[in-house]
């Protein structure tokens, strides 16, 4: 019998055309192919594919920029302040951002914050002990009114027994209520600040830096019913019944003065010195002024909303595709 001839030999590459193939054509892909990272593609090319999204990207808020490098003096005595623009978040000026002063009753926005997450406007309240010390709306025992009315009473009057009132209608009373608050600050990411009591008396532990009172005015005016509040020069409030009147009167002397005021809110103890918190706005611009331990509150507020708007020019920024 004759033996069988061995089959040549051949070279993988010449036997296997169906593997030559796949990797010949698998390698032309890979070269042409771009890459995961954008970064690898020719910069001729890369620019046009970036902007053709398919959604269009929203444009950053004006910018403000200092047009003269002239800032703030002397002549401005409070202990600290920090100006911002609200709708960019950009520092105009600041000054002792980060110190611990006495807010006295700029300690209201976070009431009134507080209040708002836990109560409905037509919420009725049965004033029960009546706080009169300091500043307060009249309001008298047994007297039944509506949440609405009592904010109108904080943020306007700043009434004590108004904002007393609020806090002892909470589940567990006016404790818990001041947990609720400084609950609130660090939800708010108000680092420093700590509160003791509804109104802002002075307390070792009841402190705000200016840096958190302006954050915390920023987030209160994006709430509808505080920021008309605030800006509401006079107003007269009864109880359900209709049988106790109160006028209120803002103690803000700036609102319907200046141009633009929109509020929020002023303080004063006699640790604290001369507080304010004030809104502007102009040309569609929004700016925050915080003053604590000032000498004249209204006086220097007035000097600085003609310095921002006097030194600063907001610039726009568009994003293109």
């Amino acid at each position: 019998m004759a033996k069988r001839k061995p089959a040549q030999q051949y070279p993988w590459w010449i036997t296997s055309w169906d593997k030559f193939l796949f990797l010949f054509i698998l390698g032309v892909f890979l070269v042409f192919s771009p890459g995961q990272n954008i970064y690898t593609i020719p910069e001729a090319l890369r620019i046009p594919f970036l902007r053709q999204l398919p959604f269009v990207l929203p444009s950053p808020a004006p910018y403000p920029v200092n047009r003269t490098g002239i800032f703030p003096g002397t002549e401005i005595t409070a202990a600290g302040v920090v100006i911002i623009d609200v709708d960019s978040g950009v520092f105009l000026y600041t000054r002792n951002s980060d110190i611990l002063l006495s807010p006295a009753s700029t300690t209201k926005i976070l009431t009134a914050l507080v209040a708002l997450d836990h109560y409905q406007l037509d919420d009725v309240v049965t004033v029960k002990t009546v706080v009169n010390d300091g500043q307060i709306m009249g309001l008298v025992p047994g007297e039944r009114m509506t949440v609405e009315n009592l904010l109108y009473g904080i943020l306007i009057k700043s009434g004590n027994d108004a904002a007393y009132a609020l806090a002892d209608h909470f589940p567990g009373g006016v404790s818990k209520f001041v947990e609720a608050m400084n609950t609130k600050a660090k939800d708010l990411h108000l680092t420093k600040s700590t509160f003791t009591n509804p109104v802002g008396y002075d307390d070792p532990n009841h402190k705000m830096t200016p840096i958190d009172l302006a954050r915390l005015a920023r987030v209160a005016l994006d709430n509808k019913t505080i920021a008309k509040m605030v800006a509401i020069p006079e107003i007269t409030i009864s109880d359900v019944t209709h049988t106790y009147f109160h006028p209120l009167k803002n103690i803000n002397q700036l609102l319907g003065k200046i141009p633009g005021v929109g509020g929020i809110k002023t303080g004063w103890t006699e640790e604290a010195g001369e507080n304010l918190v004030t809104l502007v706005e102009r040309n569609g611009h929004r700016v925050i002024i915080v003053l604590l331990q000032s000498k004249d509150r209204f006086g220097e507020t007035a000097k600085l909303i003609d310095w921002v708007f006097a030194n600063y020019v907001w610039e726009t920024y568009q994003v293109t595709q």
